[in-house]
């Protein structure tokens, strides 16, 4: 029996870094939001995990593509593509599969007017009869499982690839809400440059983003401190290739200012944020959401930093996409889906 026997109706989580499509409360794709394309005949060669080792390694022919950059759209054909091509797989068993579906698919919370018109168009061209969006806070506190609906503020930081988005939620509605370009890419980012800049070692994205989930740290000290990383790579100067141990202490130092914008903007979502929602929210606590959520030490940097408790979400990387599952079940229940 194929995924898509009975019916027709999919969630879409179209990250920065990951794309996640969810059928009848399954994961059915989980993979790196890239699209490899023969730019010579237009054709797509591939597309997420099968995508992700061309990356770097392609002939003239072959360009790879990540068509989302901060958290939106920035190639529209690739975009496409990918989400074509990422249906295409999850339904491949199925001969009987018909590509007029009804989706739910999460965007940031700060998408202008164009941007959203962007996402409706390729989620359209790519089969969508009924094409829904969501903005990503509201669809993480979906994922985590807070009744949006109650008169009660519930605030949600859901830190992903490209954009931090932070939101008050109540009463099925974003009270206030603040979207930042500074995310998991630039944490990546901010380790590239220090390893260059530190260490003469030159260090691909794959290699940072290792680095970051081995030894990334928002504390500089930690009741459980992991091992020293040791980064292989080439001199910058000379070529030749080194060894280079990095501890997590490191790490933090070099990622401080990042993380410092992050904490400023939850600050400011707080101070346009009414009174009464306020206090709901020091009773309720914060919930961090999203890849970024698993930075070590965070949730205690910013209940110690800002004075309220912080809670990481049972499995912050799905929050997003459950909550955009939850969403698909209960379209008619929720006035906040754009149509």
């Amino acid at each position: 029996m194929g995924l898509f026997s009975f019916t027709k109706e999919i969630a879409i989580d179209l990250g920065t870094a990951n794309t996640i499509i969810i059928h009848n409360d399954k994961i059915v794709i989980d993979e790196p939001s890239i699209v490899a394309i023969n730019v010579r005949t237009g054709k797509v060669v591939a597309v997420g995990k099968d995508a992700q080792p061309m990356i770097g390694k392609g002939h003239a022919d072959i360009r790879t593509i990540r068509p989302l950059r901060q958290g939106v759209i920035a190639d529209f054909n690739a975009a496409e593509m990918m989400i074509r091509g990422l249906i295409s797989k999850a339904s491949s068993k199925n001969r009987w599969f018909n590509p007029s579906m009804r989706m739910v698919v999460g965007i940031p919370s700060g998408s202008t007017e164009v941007e959203i018109r962007a996402v409706r168009d390729s989620s359209e061209h790519a089969g969508g009869r009924d094409v829904y969006m969501l903005y990503e806070p509201m669809a993480a506190a979906l994922g985590i499982g807070i009744d949006v609906l109650a008169p009660e503020g519930n605030m949600i930081v859901d830190i992903g690839g490209g954009t931090t988005e932070i939101a008050v939620i109540s009463l099925g509605g974003i009270v206030s809400n603040k979207s930042i370009q500074i995310a998991g890419d630039n944490l990546t980012d901010d380790i590239q440059e220090h390893m260059r800049r530190v260490h003469n070692v030159r260090v691909g994205e794959r290699t940072a983003e290792l680095i970051k989930m081995n030894v990334g740290s928002a504390l500089t000290e930690l009741e459980n401190p992991p091992a020293d990383y040791v980064v292989h790579g080439p001199n910058v100067m000379t070529a030749l290739p080194m060894e280079v141990p990095v501890s997590y202490q490191e790490i933090s130092h070099c990622i401080e200012k990042s993380i410092s914008k992050i904490e400023a903007a939850v600050l400011g979502a707080l101070e346009q944020t009414p009174p009464e929602l306020y206090a709901d929210i020091v009773r309720n606590g914060i919930y961090l959401a999203g890849g970024g959520a698993q930075l070590r030490g965070l949730d205690k940097r910013l209940t110690d930093k800002i004075g309220i408790q912080f809670h990481i979400a049972e499995d912050p990387l799905l929050a997003v996409a459950k909550g955009t599952g939850v969403a698909l079940k209960n379209i008619e229940r929720f006035p906040f889906l754009i149509r």
